[in-house]
């Protein structure tokens, strides 16, 4: 609506039309408020579309490797997420994947994150260091309180299976974003 497509009530109805939108808010400024019925279905989107970048140099330095590097920050949730992968076939971490499951707090907090991926992507100004940097802290937060493994003899769950799919989709939208500031993906430090 802020581009001149029209009033932003107007394009808050046509957005409640589409199919999976709960609710659309209209806010200060003529900003739309999305709520969507089912967010974890943002995962089957993101790891459908892969979209490298080209790089313009490193960004950061890799050392110190402390919370207060935003390199760190970001590589250091590159490579947690690319080893909850790993480690979940090891652990037998599998199953039918169930986004309504994705409904805790720290879920939803990546995932809100997740959803920007578009916008930033059309964006003249994507501001992919910024963004990284939010991603990865928002995902550090849910690796640490909302674990995607199991841990001890505790059985894998659909929970854990849901949790292993949104690792994955902050692994690849992490690597586009470091790609895109220059940065080396990796998959280990």
């Amino acid at each position: 609506a802020l581009r001149g497509r029209g009033t932003p009530e107007a394009l808050a109805a046509r957005v409640r039309a589409l199919p999976g939108i709960t609710e659309v808010r209209v806010r200060p400024g003529g900003l739309l408020e999305i709520v969507v019925t089912v967010p974890g279905e943002l995962l089957t989107e993101i790891e459908a579309v892969s979209h490298p970048f080209p790089g313009r140099g490193p960004r950061w330095p890799d050392f110190p490797r402390t919370w207060r590097n935003p390199g760190f920050t970001v590589r250091y949730a590159c490579v947690r997420a690319a080893a909850v992968r790993r480690w979940a076939g090891e652990l037998g971490v599998g199953g039918p994947f169930l986004p309504e499951l994705l409904d805790g707090r720290r879920d939803r907090a990546v995932l809100r994150l997740l959803a920007e991926l578009y916008g930033r992507r059309g964006s003249r100004d994507p501001g992919w260091a910024a963004y990284a940097e939010q991603l990865a802290l928002a995902y550090h937060d849910a690796f640490e309180h909302a674990p995607a493994l199991p841990s001890g003899d505790e059985e894998p769950t659909a929970l854990h299976t849901a949790r292993v799919r949104l690792a994955g989709a902050v692994r690849e939208v992490l690597a586009e974003a470091l790609s895109a500031v220059g940065e080396t993906v990796p998959d280990r430090l």
